[in-house]
């Protein structure tokens, strides 16, 4: 999938460096490197050189380069060949190209207001809470092994 060069309201340039607050009504598109926080009602495009740790907050947002962060997204998420996300993805709908490096929780909300979890738990029944908290004791006993092994 390719970068679309649409319209952007705010471009922080490929040898430029940002830290801050960005509130824009508009798309941003970052090629540079930024830290601190991103709002917008429109897209965040963090292209092939861009470097950002922030949270992002967006309708839409498409990763290229790297970003460490949550992305919570109203529409849509887009992972691009050889983009890097560390964070949480938050969205209705999730691309992911071949190539990307993504770690953290992915919740697909289909466009549902209310929590995913309970409406995958209501859907499954009665017993699925003893399930949900079962498999999730196992999971933190593995992750605890993982890191005492890996402390060794």
């Amino acid at each position: 999938m390719a970068i679309k060069n649409e319209a952007n309201a705010c471009i922080i340039g490929e040898n430029s460096v940002f830290e801050g607050r960005f509130y824009v009504s508009g798309s941003i598109l970052i090629e540079g490197k930024f830290q601190g926080d991103i709002k917008t009602e429109d897209q965040v495009t963090v292209g092939p050189t861009g470097k950002v740790r922030t949270d992002i907050i967006a309708r839409k947002v498409t990763v290229a380069g790297t970003l460490i962060g949550n992305i919570t997204a109203s529409e849509e998420v887009n992972l691009i060949q050889n983009g890097k996300v560390l964070g949480n993805i938050s969205t209705p709908r999730l691309n992911v190209e071949n190539g990307v490096i993504t770690e953290g929780k992915v919740t697909i909300t289909n466009g549902r207001p209310d929590s995913v979890g309970k409406l995958i738990q209501e859907s499954f029944g009665e017993d699925a809470e003893q399930l949900f908290s079962a498999q999730e004791k196992t999971v933190r006993k593995e992750r605890a092994k993982d890191k005492e092994s890996k402390a060794e």
